[in-house]
């Protein structure tokens, strides 16, 4: 099934791996506002690849499952313009457990120009 305005976000195109999230906390570089901090790095497979983290000092399961939401509707929506071959990890801050999907989009897209211009 198709979703409206591109396709589902698909096991390859997710880090799911412990070691992936470590590697990136350690080695990759990050940018961040109020409500995200984004650490990414390059990688060898041809595509962006996302991974959410999302800890319980933010809220609940409800408040934790909907910021994952938001994350990965804007990645499925913008992925073709964060450009090829990079893990990412979206990490929630604490701010951002009022944040409405406005306010999140926009941050993410604050964030991922930062990145955009650090690699051109």
């Amino acid at each position: 099934m198709m979703h409206p305005g591109g396709e589902r976000i698909q096991k390859r195109d997710k880090l799911l791996k412990r070691s992936k999230f470590l590697y990136l906390a350690r080695y990759g570089h990050s940018v961040h506002n109020r409500y995200f901090v984004v650490a990414y790095c390059s990688n060898r497979f041809g595509r962006p690849r996302l991974g959410v983290t999302v800890t319980r000092k933010i809220g609940g399961a409800v408040v934790r499952n909907r910021l994952k939401r938001i994350v990965r509707e804007y990645f499925r929506r913008h992925r073709h313009q964060i450009g090829e071959s990079r893990d990412i990890n979206v990490i929630a801050k604490k701010a951002a457990a009022n944040v409405s999907t406005g306010q999140a989009f926009a941050a993410l897209e604050y964030l991922f120009g930062k990145i955009r211009e650090h690699t051109d």
